[in-house]
């Protein structure tokens, strides 16, 4: 499958997040900070995540991807 400039983006940026995630997570002595920022790391990659499904809906019905935007994490974290 062909994938776009844009959508190439968002997976290095999905690709660095999740490598810092990693890191956070392989942290036994994590500070009050260190937690903070998993937390803002994971929201994070949510967010890219669905902006990268939603991009490639809107392809997949012959939509304009970039018509994507990137939600709000609480809206993303009430999808479930």
């Amino acid at each position: 499958m062909e994938q776009n400039p844009q959508d190439k983006s968002v997976l290095m940026h999905i690709k660095e997040l999740t490598e810092k995630e990693e890191n956070l997570y392989g942290n036994p002595d994590l500070s009050e900070d260190d937690i903070k920022e998993m937390h803002r790391v994971k929201s994070e990659l949510d967010q890219y995540w669905d902006l990268l499904r939603q991009r490639r809906a809107f392809r997949d019905t012959g939509d304009d991807p970039n018509r994507a935007k990137m939600r709000s994490s609480d809206t993303i974290e009430n999808y479930n």
